[in-house]
């Protein structure tokens, strides 16, 4: 046996060592000083554009690949280091470009029509595109075999004119230089022939002409062939000029950024320091070892999210926040497990074996469902849903890592000391009076909620809800939903200024401009106006300069058009489409078909409600709400999981031919009396930074924290109340019926059986 100073010493070393490695991870937190910001962390200007072919020709991927080129060698002149360039459908292209200060450059120059130049040395013009035909440069070999660029010229006559006279030139002068966007203020040959072709420089290429040519011609060099596909994109752009329709536009002020984020961290450091005192009083050393595990969950969600070159936005944080508390809910299954298995007897060695094996179950199974539901979001998701998906996607992932692997390998390394064996409550907060003795043949001694029937008025609380949802129904019916700009199209400014402004006074503004105010919200230290327009680029440039100018406001503008507007409701009614499919796919496989459905109806009442609440309470309805109402769907399937788990688990226990009626409801009611702790841990830790962003956090996720708060109550409600009475109620119309035979198959041939012949 080990002796009770070397137990000490062990346990004392590794609690050192878990201290050590929290502390490298707060020491290396300098790493991330590069992170990526969003627009609204640091300010900045992204547009969503239309793509046309101003030939009135369909719009191919070859010619979005080329527009892409063409707007990455734009933005390079613009000084962005890190834009974000998307490709959205076949026909849009988004730009994000973080930091930028003065938009309306980064809108002329990007929305200009490429422009493609043949000059000479001395940058006289000789022809421009027209002589090529469009969007035909391929990619070809020279004599020597080499990558080349292949132009089909269009206007032979012109192209042999030109070409002849510059191979007649001498000293060294006969050359055509090919430039894309020329700017005769800073682009000269003599200054770019060393960077000709090279990131960042207009000039595409130089080439010798020896002789004139009256046919398709090639641009040779020694190019490799990234380089030559990369110079046919931009050569077919220039040749091609692409119609750019804004559809979209967003500009976030430094400040606005700035204050965003500092509210923000604030918020999600009060809480999740919140929730490191709540799991060290709830599970005392074992909350430790958790809180360990969930500074390193967050160090290492941040070091993916780095590695990854990911934006970090708004909504991102958000999702990190929340990914914090429902990893907790990891080690809080597993905790509740391993105290169940103390509560009826068992050897703290044993409890922890126990307790980590029959938690595992639940744990992959409510994390697949979250992380079904994220892949969703990433896939038909726009913009900061997409940011709030990628982040979820790898918060689910590290927690399999730190909250799952991590804290059970921690925790097993104590135990294996022995240290704790006759410590029990000081390592999960279970006294030693609450475990019964096998061997004296006591009975369990804790069995919390034992007394509750949460079934018994079911009817009851259905009936609750159905009254919220009618009442919401009704005020949709009667005033709609008090929709965003991303849902109903138009305008939002963001006025933020120290002199005193009026409602009043502002629509008199507006008035003067031109425009009339759907809407005014006076906040404490900012004013938000509605307009039903949509906004041009010029229009956003003198609503922005008016109020800088007469208020000197910063100013936040976001437009929205129709055409965004249809496809983010469609996305929308796709991606809650698509996830509740694929819940009730994947539930049916791992469980029952009754599962899946008590599942999917619960996740329904749950959107409903938060639809319902939003119209009562005449809260704005944006993506960001969207967002929310798929975070719960895989936050309420993850809750549903674990007490269907436990059910599951509780049915194996009975033989199918005494179970009834009455035992099934008495099975479905045990089951949540023995999660319900688990159930009400697990809310109260994923309220918390909800509840911390909502109150201490920025205004720009206000929507989507009040969203989540009602949808994690909603959640927890139905977990408990909702899809446990819908799988009761499809489950008893199936005591009594007989079971399916399951086909066996083998390789034996029964003998048929002909009467009067055999039989």
């Amino acid at each position: 046996m080990k002796k009770k100073g070397n137990k000490k010493k062990v346990v004392l070393t590794t609690m050192f060592l878990c201290l050590v490695i929290v502390g490298i991870c707060f020491l290396c937190v300098p790493l991330f000083k590069n992170l990526k910001f969003g627009l609204d962390l640091q300010g900045g200007f992204e547009v969503l554009y239309k793509v046309e072919s101003v030939d009135g020709s369909k719009m191919t991927s070859e010619k979005m690949t080329a527009t892409y080129k063409t707007l990455s060698k734009r933005i390079d002149s613009l000084g962005v280091s890190e834009p974000e360039i998307i490709l959205e459908g076949t026909d849009r292209i988004r730009v994000k470009l973080a930091g930028v200060t003065n938009p309306e450059e980064a809108r002329s120059q990007l929305s200009t029509v490429a422009s493609l130049s043949f000059r000479d040395t001395d940058d006289k013009l000789l022809m421009t595109s027209d002589v090529l035909s469009a969007g035909q440069a391929k990619i070809g070999q020279d004599d020597q075999k080499r990558p080349a660029v292949a132009l089909t010229v269009k206007d032979k006559e012109k192209f042999y004119e030109v070409t002849k006279a510059i191979s007649e030139k001498e000293d060294g002068k006969n050359m055509i230089v090919i430039w894309l966007d020329y700017n005769p203020l800073t682009d000269k040959f003599e200054d770019d022939k060393n960077t000709c072709g090279a990131s960042g420089s207009n000039c595409l290429s130089a080439a010798t002409v020896s002789q004139g040519f009256a046919s398709d011609v090639i641009i040779q060099g020694n190019f490799t062939l990234e380089e030559v596909e990369n110079l046919v994109d931009l050569i077919n752009s220039g040749s091609l000029p692409s119609k750019l329709s804004e559809v979209s536009s967003q500009t976030v002020g430094a400040t606005f950024g700035d204050q965003t984020l500092e509210k923000t961290l604030i918020a999600g450091i009060i809480g999740i320091a919140l929730i490191v005192i709540i799991l060290v009083a709830v599970y005392h050393f074992v909350g430790f070892v958790a809180s360990c595990a969930m500074i390193i969950y967050a160090f290492l969600v941040f070091l993916v999210f780095w590695l990854i070159g990911g934006v970090l936005t708004l909504p991102g944080i958000a999702a990190l926040v929340l990914g914090i508390g429902m990893a907790v809910d990891s080690n809080v299954i597993t905790f509740s497990r391993i105290r169940d298995e103390l509560h009826k007897g068992k050897s703290l060695p044993l409890a922890v074996r126990e307790g980590t094996k029959s938690s595992f179950s639940a744990i992959i199974d409510g994390n697949l469902t979250t992380l079904i539901v994220a892949i969703i979001m990433f896939i038909y998701g726009e913009s900061s849903i997409k940011g709030f998906a990628t982040m979820n996607i790898i918060t689910v992932i590290v927690t399999m890592f730190t909250m799952v692997w991590l804290t059970r390998l921690l925790i097993n390394a104590f135990v294996k000391t022995d240290f704790f064996n006759d410590k029990v409550n000081l390592f999960i907060n279970v006294k030693k009076k609450n475990i019964p003795n096998v061997s004296k043949n006591e009975e369990v001694k804790v069995k919390p909620f034992s007394k509750v029937n949460f079934l018994k008025h079911r009817v009851i609380w259905s009936l609750i809800s159905v009254v919220i949802i009618v009442a919401g129904g009704v005020m949709i019916g009667v005033k709609g939903l008090n929709l965003g700009i991303d849902y109903k199209a138009g305008s939002d400014i963001t006025i933020s200024t120290e002199e005193k402004v009026t409602e009043k006074v502002l629509k008199a503004d507006l008035k003067e401009l031109g425009f009339e105010a759907s809407e005014i919200t006076m906040l404490e230290d900012e004013v938000v106006i509605r307009v039903d327009k949509s906004f041009s680029g010029d229009e956003v440039k003198e609503v922005n300069s008016y109020f800088e100018d007469k208020y000197d406001a910063k100013v936040n503008i976001g437009v929205v058009t129709n055409i965004v507007k249809q496809e983010l409701v469609k996305n929308a009614v796709i991606s809650v489409l698509f996830a509740l499919v694929g819940i009730i796919i994947y539930v049916s496989l791992r469980f029952k078909f009754s599962y899946a459905v008590g599942g999917v109806i619960a996740l329904i009442h749950d959107a409903a409600m938060m639809f319902a609440l939003f119209a009562l309470l005449r809260l704005e309805v944006d993506s960001m709400f969207i967002a929310a109402i798929l975070a719960i769907i895989g936050y309420s399937i993850n809750d549903t999981i674990v007490s269907f788990d436990r059910v599951r688990e509780n049915l194996k226990a009975v033989d199918d031919k005494k179970l009834d009626k009455v035992k099934l409801e008495e099975i479905c009611n045990r089951s949540i009396q023995e999660t319900f702790s688990r159930t009400l841990f697990t809310s109260i830790t994923t309220l918390i930074p909800v509840i911390a962003l909502t109150f201490l956090g920025s205004r720009e996720i206000f929507t989507f924290n009040m969203a989540m708060l009602m949808g994690l109550v909603a959640g927890t409600y139905s977990s408990i109340f909702i899809s446990m009475s819908v799988f009761l109620g499809l489950e008893k119309r199936n005591i009594g019926k007989p079971k399916k035979k399951k086909k066996i198959y083998t390789d034996e041939f029964e003998e048929k059986k002909i009467k009067g012949i055999n039989c």
